[in-house]
């Protein structure tokens, strides 16, 4: 450990992108083999971490695309009657597809309108099912349903879900449990989601970041998102909570309502803050102090 070099490191993950690894995984790697070695200098096996290469860690994935609302459900319309409300749920309450297809009749409250996320269904390299906690404690949570899709997950429940508390919600045509391969070709994927105006490539998980914007439009905190998504980091909740156009006019329309108040307020006093001084003889931007150094060590 204490012969690798930065020069080791450089030739490591170029040889990672040459052989034909991604970008996204190549900085995965680079950041788990930095945050190895800065332990190793916390241990006092190695005196400097040799992973400094700037930007290396990082990566920016190319933003997936989103369904509009109408696609959403002309998607679902198109499905056959047992997938219809998988395709609603998976874009109005963010879940992934492994917590969707492990959803129980016991995990679902419908008077409460709320979905219990306690596990998820993944399948191994050999093809079985494996029922196990979600990805993470904080994927383990409870979700409430939006109320267009309380009565259409009722009408889904009485007609399509396995009987008894531990019955599966989506089945597959003769019972069995979801696989996204067979899902896939039994609903035509491709084909459907070309058919609805959404692009070529559009992937089911796609539907959780349809969802996922959606929250984070109607004004939701990240904490709210986070919880929403299941994700215990600020991360993945923060890329949702980017401006965007509706959102920035619903604020804008907000900050007007505020200002015509206080004028209102106002009105018919004498406006004299022309001739008034704050005291403060420079207004000017204080830079911001950052310490160098600080991202390899």
């Amino acid at each position: 450990m204490a012969e690798l070099s930065t020069d080791t490191i450089r030739t490591w993950r170029s040889a990672l992108l040459r052989d034909g690894r991604s970008e996204d995984r190549t900085a995965k790697a680079y950041r788990l083999v930095r945050a190895i070695l800065n332990t190793a200098v916390d241990d006092g096996r190695i005196k400097r971490n040799p992973c400094r290469i700037k930007g290396a860690g990082e990566h920016r994935t190319a933003e997936r695309p989103t369904a509009s609302v109408r696609q959403v459900y002309a998607l679902a319309n198109r499905m056959p009657g047992r997938f219809r409300v998988l395709v609603l749920a998976a874009a109005f309450t963010g879940l992934r597809w492994g917590e969707l297809i492990a959803l129980r009749r016991c995990d679902v409250d419908l008077p409460g309108r709320v979905l219990h996320v306690r596990r998820r269904l993944a399948q191994l390299s050999r093809g079985g099912m494996q029922a196990g906690p979600p990805k993470s404690t904080a994927g383990v949570r409870t979700v409430a349903l939006p109320a267009v899709l309380v009565r259409e997950l009722r009408q889904h429940v009485d007609r399509y879900a396995a009987p008894g508390p531990d019955g599966l919600l989506f089945r597959g045509e003769k019972g069995a449990i979801l696989r996204r391969g067979n899902f896939g070709r039994a609903v035509k994927w491709p084909a459907m989601v070309v058919a609805v105006g959404l692009p070529a490539g559009f992937h089911f998980h796609d539907l959780r970041h349809t969802g996922n914007h959606l929250v984070a439009g109607s004004g939701a905190t990240t904490r709210e998102l986070m919880h929403r998504m299941g994700h215990g980091s600020m991360r993945a909740a923060l890329i949702y909570q980017h401006a965007t156009t509706d959102r920035d006019r619903a604020i804008a329309d907000a900050l007007s309502d505020v200002v015509d108040a206080g004028r209102a307020e106002d009105d018919g006093s004498d406006d004299d803050s022309d001739d008034q001084d704050d005291g403060d003889g420079d207004d000017g931007a204080v830079g911001a102090l950052v310490p160098g150094g600080l991202m390899a060590r």
